[in-house]
């Protein structure tokens, strides 16, 4: 089977880390046909639009896309890629796991969280507008709809998973109509799943939290501007933002082959699962944790001395290595 995938390189070094995932995924022997378009600045420039209606059509054909990172201009310029996607699939759930990779050193070892950011509404909308000079109003839209699916989605992957806990994170104790409406939903889809435990935790707590203890959470589901600061922070406890090619464009290394893939590999890992390839998947993610036990193996960002091609040359040959020992162990006599 052929998987037919959108793809989206983006810009600065988003090309070369776009490049090493897909050599890593294709060297799976899983077939992908890539449709490939550029978006933001880049696209402005050929088509006249920063996401072009060909790009629109090819999501809404293949229902799969990988996106490398994109430049946001700052102040000004055109909106967030990311938010204009997001708007137009009604892409809801952010799901945002959390894993320490091998021998990265950090404070806490062994964390396993999942983040999951509702991705349509509240703050981080963009909804802004200038009431008269000098006064800008930014409207916070919370929907009993949007509420509702976010959680159902928590709880079901939580079921599906074995996960055992989930705590719906607010700041109700102030936004008593909007993030209480979000908590009033929170707490009727847990009353569908009795196995799974339910708390509730004020955002500015939970950051004070999950710094102290990180092991006393499981499950996190929040609103769209809670999930992007929550998420930040919980990546610290991981070594940075390995789980997401967020870590921006860099366009100070652009070209420079000098920037680590992972970020972006391990979003392709969830892409892989998606598709049903579970053994796939398995297979990159130990590649990449047996690249990680490797110092020399590793880009310099953590450490070592590899550019990004070596470090998928890496990946791709451990996964090979991996592939041949049980071969080998078949072919030996008894």
């Amino acid at each position: 089977m052929t998987h037919r995938v959108t793809l989206i390189p983006g810009d600065g070094i988003g090309p070369e880390v776009t490049k090493a995932t897909v050599r890593i995924l294709e060297a799976t022997g899983v077939k992908f046909e890539w449709e490939t378009f550029a978006v933001g600045a880049e696209a402005f420039e050929k088509s006249g639009e920063y996401i072009p209606k060909e790009l629109i059509d090819s999501i809404e054909r293949t229902h799969v896309a990988l996106k490398g990172p994109v430049t946001t201009p700052v102040g000004g310029g055109f909106p967030s890629i990311n938010v204009a996607l997001r708007k137009k699939f009604e892409l809801y759930a952010n799901f945002r796991p959390i894993r320490n990779l091998p021998h990265v050193p950090t404070r806490y070892p062994d964390v396993d969280l999942i983040i999951v950011r509702e991705n349509t509404e509240s703050l981080y909308s963009g909804l802004e507008h200038e009431v008269v000079p000098g006064v800008v109003e930014s409207l916070k839209i919370i929907t009993e709809k949007a509420s509702t699916r976010i959680a159902k989605f928590a709880f079901e992957y939580a079921r599906k998973n074995q996960r055992k806990k989930v705590h719906a994170i607010h700041k109700a104790n102030i936004m008593k109509l909007s993030d209480g409406l979000f908590l009033r939903c929170c707490r009727n889809i847990a009353k569908g799943f009795p196995e799974i435990t339910y708390g509730e935790h004020i955002v500015d707590n939970t950051c004070m939290q999950l710094v102290m203890n990180p092991y006393q959470y499981d499950m996190l589901v929040m609103e769209n501007l809670y999930g992007d600061i929550i998420s930040d922070l919980c990546a610290a406890f991981v070594g940075g933002l390995g789980f997401e090619p967020v870590h921006g464009s860099a366009p100070a290394i652009a070209g420079k082959n000098l920037a680590n893939p992972t970020a972006l590999l391990r979003s392709a890992l969830l892409m892989v699962r998606h598709l049903g390839e579970h053994e796939a998947s398995t297979k990159i993610r130990n590649a990449l944790e047996r690249v990680y036990r490797h110092h020399e193996k590793l880009t310099r960002d953590i450490g070592g001395k590899a550019g990004t091609s070596e470090f998928a040359d890496a990946v791709i040959e451990e996964m090979e290595a991996a592939a041949v020992a049980p071969a080998a162990a078949e072919s030996s006599p008894a």
